[in-house]
This record gives structure tokens, C-alpha cells and sequence, in this order.
């Protein structure tokens, strides 16, 4: 009984009426279309995208890689100002994640996009072996229309659920108890933000061919809120088990599940990616 109770009203009325009739069907859609505006709301009140477009905000982003993949991961040589950087960068755009109620930066992500023929992906120098589906090499693509998604970074504090895991907290200077339950069950949805956030930009420039090297897990794990990352290559060891994927602009805007394209209309919005972010 107690598990019953416990269920939302319009999910046992739609077990009780069925839902392959009108009454259970619209009962359905109409479920379906509440969760989705509770995903964007829930993601909005709690966390903020941002596109860095100063250098101090830029700074931010780059520290937040430094903290991860330098001194968490070890996968990059630690830097005496504790920025990690590239040569990319000179032609990237950073996205970042900022909780509302700290004003801290909760992760990070950056859209590498060349302009000029000798700009090329992080992908195309380091990985461009590990691409075997041949028609979607970025080399068949003019500058203008191609661009990666690499870098994300989320602070240890934010990758945590539970109060009792908060290992790393105080790096950022954080209290557990500054994050109420709700907002730790917001927390998993960060990556899924930055990726948003980035999509925003990508939509915005109207460009048609994206692509990732990411852990296969990740993929298909971004596959179930509708970015449908196609791996293109097999997995190589690259910063780990990694494989190259391609999403093409039009996946961007209409493969979305219900929830989460509320949640990119309402970060789109939030950007204002009317404004000259470039």
C-alpha cells in the first residue's frame, strides 16, 4: 500500500484507465509534458548556464580543468598558475555551469571552433587515426561548418549525491551543508547542462557537424536524453577508453526527449545567444 501511495496521481490513474485508449493517452501526454517543464525548472532554479566572455570568466573555466585534470586525474602536467590550457583555446568557446545560491562554478566545457585552415580539431592533430567512418572525416567539411565539444569538467563537489561523500569539498571553499537534498538530486544533470549549453551555441552559428571523443558510457548515457552521439571509430586509449563521435546539427534541435529540449530552449533563452558571444 505504502508503495502506491507513493506513486504520482496521474501515473495510477493511467495504470487504472490503461493507456492504450483516448483517456490514457492523453493522460500520458499530458504526464510527459509536466515532467519535461519539471526538468527545465528544476535545472534552472538551481544552476545557471554562462558562456565566458571575458577573460576573467575564462579563468574560471580553465581553473576548473586544472583542478581535474591536472590535480584530480592526473592526466595533465600540473601549471604553476593553475590554468589548464592549450593551444585550442585561442579559438574556443568556453560554457560554464554556476550554482545560483553560491555564485560557484559547478563545471565546464568548451566548443573548439576554427575559422582558418590551419586551426584544426583537437581530434582531427591527436585522433584523426581512430575515425573510420570515412564520409564524416572533418576534413570533408569547410572550417566554418565543423567544431568539437572537449574538455568537460565537473569539481568533485558537484559530482557528489550524498552528503557523507563529499570528498573535496573544501577545495572550493564549500560547506556539504550548503546543498539541500533537492539540489544534489539537480547535481547529475550538469553534464547534461554543459552539453546543452554548448548545443545553444552550436544552434546559434548553424553548425552542421559536431564532433566528441568521449567514454562510450557517456555517450550512451547522453543518448538517453536525446543527444544521439554516433561513435564513429572504435574505442582507442586516449585519456582512457574513448571513441570519436559525430551529432549533426538538426539532431541538436529536434532529437531531444520532451524534458531536456525544454531544458535547451530554456538555456538558450537564459544565454540570450542573440548576443554576440564569439
Amino acid at each position: 500500500m505504502e508503495g502506491k501511495a507513493n506513486k504520482p496521481i496521474l501515473e495510477r490513474l493511467g495504470n487504472f484507465v490503461g493507456h492504450n485508449n483516448k483517456l490514457g493517452k492523453a493522460i500520458t501526454g499530458y504526464a510527459k509534458y509536466r515532467e519535461a517543464n519539471q526538468i527545465a525548472t528544476h535545472f534552472s532554479r538551481y544552476l545557471l548556464p554562462v558562456v565566458a566572455t571575458t577573460e576573467a570568466m575564462k579563468a574560471q573555466s580553465y581553473q576548473i580543468r586544472h583542478n581535474v585534470y591536472c590535480e584530480e586525474l592526473k592526466l595533465e602536467a600540473e601549471r604553476s598558475n593553475k590554468q589548464e590550457t592549450d593551444e585550442f583555446d585561442s579559438y574556443s568557446i568556453p560554457c560554464l555551469i554556476q550554482h545560483v545560491s553560491t555564485k560557484t562554478m559547478a563545471g565546464t566545457v568548451r566548443m573548439v571552433r576554427p575559422t582558418t585552415p590551419e586551426q584544426l580539431l583537437p581530434i582531427e592533430k591527436y585522433c584523426l587515426n581512430a575515425i573510420s567512418h570515412s564520409p564524416l572525416l572533418p576534413t570533408r567539411f569547410s572550417r566554418d561548418n565543423i567544431c568539437e565539444i572537449s574538455r568537460l569538467a565537473i569539481p568533485a563537489q558537484f559530482r557528489r549525491r550524498s552528503m557523507d561523500k563529499f570528498a573535496g569539498a573544501q577545495l572550493g571553499g564549500l560547506n556539504p551543508e550548503t546543498f539541500s537534498q533537492t539540489e544534489l538530486r539537480c547535481f547529475p544533470f550538469i553534464a547534461v547542462g554543459l552539453y546543452l549549453t554548448a548545443a545553444a551555441l552550436i544552434i546559434k552559428h548553424d553548425i552542421e557537424h559536431v564532433y566528441v571523443m568521449v567514454e562510450p558510457r557517456l555517450a550512451k548515457n547522453m543518448r538517453l536524453v536525446g543527444i544521439k552521439f554516433k561513435q564513429i571509430g572504435p574505442v582507442i586509449d586516449y585519456h582512457g577508453p574513448r571513441a570519436a563521435h559525430h551529432i549533426d546539427l538538426q539532431s541538436l534541435k529536434h532529437g531531444l526527449s520532451a524534458g531536456f529540449a525544454a531544458m535547451r530552449d530554456d538555456i538558450i533563452t537564459k544565454l540570450s545567444v542573440d548576443d554576440d558571444d564569439s
